[in-house]
């Protein structure tokens, strides 16, 4: 190997001193878990690494460590194993080149030592960028303390359909909303200067999310305007506002073309448009995919081929395909040059993070990692964010004034799957789904999965098979792993020692007695009041209905559980519904038979504090959707900033809907979410005018007031309507928003200011920029409740 100095910030330098081979390796990544020696028992104290595999697996170094969330009992043993082995990258790597670790951290660090948060859907439901931030940043600590560099975080895709079985990976439906909560997170992870020594991945580009029937990695229908005005607008963000280092492809296919393959997608308009300078990373498994499900690709050396000249810089998590990229270079089918491109993004990156001895960095990142990595993650700032998330993500769908409830104030008696289930609570890429994984593994190659053939079974299947007899020992896993996290029904009890529970109703196959009228009426007879906890469970394995690879025909409450709710209603009793979802789920059945519904999604260890909270009154419930919740199947998909002429809501004109609904709107829309106060939002006259347009600003002057006797929290949102234009424009249009905490009968006068860039779209002649004419202001507390609106004219200018 070669070890001359090299030039400082020369990476020109140092491709043109690499072999072919040396280059090939860091555009690859390999597993972790390919060096681990298999402990005795069924939960090793901390899996054994032998390091000495590394020449014979790497032996002209790696780009990336892939699965490092699988190592380490702890943050010390994984930082242990990972030092190691990037110790052995280093001695084979040429000029002491370390690799690349990556992990997951939507829900925070991705291993059983990271504080874990609500998941990303409830961070967006609290429509509070800020507290994503400081969860990015508690999350950044923890990953650098390990010997982490990248987080494949965050999700922005937009989620508009709730079959999908990812929306709780996401920020929700909207552009602006995902935007800017996609921002926060890369400006947690990546810090103020950029030079926290941790870099922040965007995924999945792109459309992933709008695939058809809302299938899993299926064809995305959209057309190119759509995606780019869209779909790729929090990527534009989160480049443009926050320095995005990393880029992952989706599995999706768009008009023909796969999305790892896409060059349109990848460099025309990752790096021609949206000014994208950093690396591409696939998906795992994305480049395999070319050959063995779009059969784009023959063979493995077509596959890497398509994929890098592309503009996809690295293949994950190993290097089945991109290691014939000798071959395909030698050969003439491959330009050396597109190599050498791609190899510069990547050791540009790894010199950012301090991985290449010698060499320094623009923005000075190493010092501040090596810095950074001696500074513990701030645990009590980690309870305070979760806590925060949990408290203001919960929704408050419905109410009659039926919550708050008053604790001893009447017999409460308790019913449904998830009251006294502690797992439910927490999604995929959670501590919980990372040790679930490795249980449904062993138990699929052990046989002990109903029929699946361990000897034709692929690691890709493990989301599908359903595993009956397990959930006591997930349940089990959840409990070991949070030990001081209370259910739903142990949160009651800490306010309520009276509350009584009935374990009634199931999530599907659970064993457990049949529903009938009877045995519901009796189990809440002489209530004053009964709690439902319902909702499904999301994740990796088992017997989930929601998670990857895990889409529904019909998202609604698995099992008999709306059947619970309807037998509940028919006893006549005050019923209170609590909702366990990361998605949007059909609960018209619950709306209907319900006096209050709350959405509790997938609030992680503080689940069951805050939903006992929000109900007896020591939290003022304040989320707000962000997703559209719809009315009826056929309507999906649905969601608010549909275009003029298609969707629900037609501001003008005559509105075709389904003749077999009375309704067409949404169950609840997107924005929406009750408080135990009531407030009002007016144009503020006194300051003339109340919208105008200043230096590209859109500026609207409000006096928001809560109207009733209560302290409360809500969130001011401001929309916009473009009134003509050349292309159809949506109905409506998110802008901008904020969260005040207003005391009891007070009013507040509040400037909220966007963009005007934030209306650009990309015109008829296919450049970016707005038409003049009149836009239409809407200030409002949920999508469907504007409170008022004034229309100014704009004059035409362009991106």
């Amino acid at each position: 190997m070669t070890r001359s100095a090299l030039s400082p910030g020369k990476v020109p330098d140092l491709v043109a001193r690499l072999t072919l081979e040396q280059k090939i390796a860091q555009l690859t990544g390999f597993a972790v878990t390919d060096l681990v020696v298999r402990g005795e028992g069924p939960r090793p104290a901390s899996p054994e690494i032998d390091v000495s595999r590394v020449p014979s697996l790497r032996p002209h170094g790696a780009g990336h460590l892939s699965l490092a969330w699988f190592l380490g009992h702890d943050a010390a043993s994984l930082r242990s194993a990972l030092d190691r082995i990037q110790s052995a990258v280093r001695e084979v790597a040429p000029f002491g080149i370390g690799a690349l670790a990556h992990n997951e951290a939507i829900n925070g660090f991705l291993h059983v030592s990271g504080s874990q948060f609500p998941t990303s859907w409830a961070q967006a439901a609290t429509w509070e960028p800020a507290l994503v931030t400081r969860a990015a940043a508690v999350s950044a600590a923890h990953m650098r303390e390990t010997g982490i560099h990248l987080a494949f975080s965050p999700v922005m895709d937009l989620a508009r359909d709730p079959r999908w079985g990812r929306v709780h990976e996401t920020y929700g439906e909207d552009p602006e909303l995902a935007a800017q909560f996609s921002v926060a997170f890369v400006r947690g992870v990546q810090g103020p200067e950029g030079d926290s020594g941790l870099l922040a991945t965007g995924k999945h580009f792109a459309g992933y999310g709008a695939s058809e029937g809302g299938l899993n990695q299926a064809v995305t229908q959209l057309g190119r305007r759509a995606l780019i005005d869209e779909y790729a607008e929090p990527f534009r963000r989160a480049i443009a506002e926050a320095g995005l280092v990393a880029v992952m492809n989706s599995y999706n296919e768009l008009d023909g073309v796969p999305c790892a393959a896409d060059r349109w997608l990848l460099t025309e308009l990752l790096r021609g448009q949206l000014g994208f300078d950093g690396i591409v990373v696939s998906d795992y498994d994305a480049v395999n995919m070319l050959r063995t499900i779009y059969h784009t690709a023959s063979s493995e050396g077509q596959a890497a081929v398509q994929a890098i000249s592309a503009g996809l810089d690295v293949e994950l998590p190993g290097d089945v395909n991109f290691s014939h990229l000798a071959d395909e270079v030698t050969s003439g089918r491959l330009d050396e040059h597109v190599l050498d491109t791609a190899v510069a993004r990547v050791l540009t990156v790894k010199a950012r993070v301090g991985l290449i001895p010698g060499m320094a960095t623009p923005h000075g990142a190493s010092a501040a990692a090596s810095r950074a990595r001696e500074t513990p993650p701030d645990r009590a700032e980690a309870a305070e964010v979760r806590r925060a998330i949990a408290a203001r993500g919960m929704v408050l769908l419905a109410n009659d004034g039926t919550l708050p409830l008053a604790p001893r104030g009447g017999r409460i008696v308790v019913v449904g799957p998830a009251a006294d289930e502690l797992r439910i609570h927490f999604g995929a890429y959670t501590s919980v789904s990372n040790a679930e994984m490795p249980l449904g593994m062993m138990a699929v190659m052990t046989g002990q999965v109903p029929g699946v053939d361990p000897a034709t079974f692929v690691f890709t299947d493990i989301f599908q098979p359903r595993m009956p007899g397990f959930d006591e020992r997930f349940e089990a896993e959840a409990r070991r792993i949070h030990p001081d996290a209370p259910t739903v029904l142990d949160a009651l009890r800490g306010f309520d020692p009276t509350v009584e529970f009935v374990p009634l109703g199931r999530f599907g196959a659970d064993p457990g007695p049949a529903l009938d009228e009877a045995t519901v009426a009796a189990a809440v007879t002489g209530a004053d009041v009964v709690i439902a906890v319902v909702g499904e469970r999301t994740g990796w394995v088992g017997n989930n209905t929601a998670g990857e690879g895990q889409s529904t025909a019909s998202p609604g409450l698995p099992g008999d559980q709306d059947e619970l709710v309807a037998l509940l209603a028919a006893t006549g009793r005050p019923l209170v519904t609590v909702v366990v979802s990361g998605r949007p789920l059909l609960l018209d059945t619950v709306a209907r038979a319900s006096r209050a519904v709350l959405l509790a999604p997938l609030l992680g260890e503080e689940a069951g504090p805050a939903i006992a909270g929000a109900v007896f009154g020591a939290i003022n419930p304040s989320g707000k959707l962000p997703s559209t919740f719809p009315r009826h199947l056929g309507q999906v998909p649905i969601y608010h900033g549909h275009h003029f002429g298609s969707g629900y809501d037609h501001p003008t004109g005559t509105r075709h809907g389904y003749n077999d609904l009375d309704d067409d709107a949404p169950l609840y829309a997107f924005g929406h979410g009750l408080s135990y106060s009531s407030f009002d939002i007016a144009l503020d006259e006194s300051a003339e005018p109340a919208v105008e347009e200043i230096d590209g600003l859109l500026r609207a002057r409000l006096a928001v007031s809560n109207t009733s006797a209560v302290d409360g929290e809500t969130v001011v949102q401001l929309y916009a309507r473009d009134e003509a234009a050349t292309v159809v424009r949506p109905v409506r249009q998110l802008l901008g928003f904020t969260r005040l905490a207003l005391a009891a009968g007070e009013t507040r006068r509040v400037l909220l200011e966007a963009p005007v860039e934030r209306l650009f779209y990309t015109m008829a002649d296919g450049t970016r920029g707005l038409e003049a004419g009149d836009v239409t202001v809407l200030a409002a507390l949920s999508s469907d409740d504007i409170h008022c609106s004034r229309t100014v004219p704009l004059s035409a200018r362009r991106a």
